[in-house]
């Protein structure tokens, strides 16, 4: 008689004992850990149609603090695209120089506005964009006391190069250096008479953009 509870209870420790098994094995199988996604880095999104405005120095010598210094603001606007984490584009650009003066034989003469068309291409960082730019420029000289211009508008080139940051979606800001060259410009004064010789300018700008 004493055996028949034993048996009884050592069948009840082995059914709870498989059930326990069970349920560990179901808890286990449907147990799925989350999936990890590494966080990304920012985008940096430099595609697409932009423009903005410009503010800064220009002067035919390279320090922006010099006596020669004039204020210089203007206009632009273009387009960007990023290719194989590249970014190239084009923009257009409209600058009055603030009459800066520039040195001919014999005299100066002024720089009134600037039409320049430019090449860019840029390494973008996250939310900075740092490029160089190249391209076309026009611009407008003044006589400046005896010392007679060219009428008209005068071909160049410049280069350059700049930096920019993004400051929200749309918005960025960014400061750009260029070096502008107008060869054969024609001068008069009746002390020297006429010469003719290539002119430069630097001019050093601060300038907010917003993205389309």
């Amino acid at each position: 008689m004493t055996k028949k509870p034993f048996a009884l209870a050592i069948a009840a420790i082995f059914v709870s004992g498989s059930a326990l098994s069970v349920s560990a094995a179901d808890l286990t199988s449907s147990y799925e850990p989350p999936a990890y996604n590494e966080p990304s880095g920012p985008s940096s999104d430099w595609s697409g149609a932009y423009a903005g405005i410009h503010a800064g120095t220009a002067s035919d010598k390279l320090n922006p603090f010099s006596s020669s210094s004039e204020f210089t603001g203007g206009i632009h606007g273009g387009y960007n695209t990023e290719i194989n984490g590249v970014v190239v584009g084009g923009e257009a650009e409209l600058s009055h120089l603030g009459d800066a003066e520039v040195g001919v034989r014999g005299g100066k003469l002024k720089e009134r506005y600037r039409i320049a068309a430019k090449a860019k291409v840029g390494a973008p960082l996250g939310s900075t964009l740092v490029y160089g730019t190249a391209g076309v420029a026009m611009t407008s000289l003044r006589d400046n006391g005896a010392t007679e211009g060219p009428d008209g508008w005068k071909p160049g080139w410049l280069v350059g190069a700049g930096v920019e940051q993004k400051i929200t979606g749309n918005l960025s800001g960014r400061v750009e250096y260029n070096y502008t060259q107008t060869s054969d410009v024609r001068s008069f004064r009746t002390d020297t008479g006429t010469s003719e010789r290539t002119i430069g300018d630097h001019t050093i700008k601060a300038g907010v953009n917003y993205k389309f």
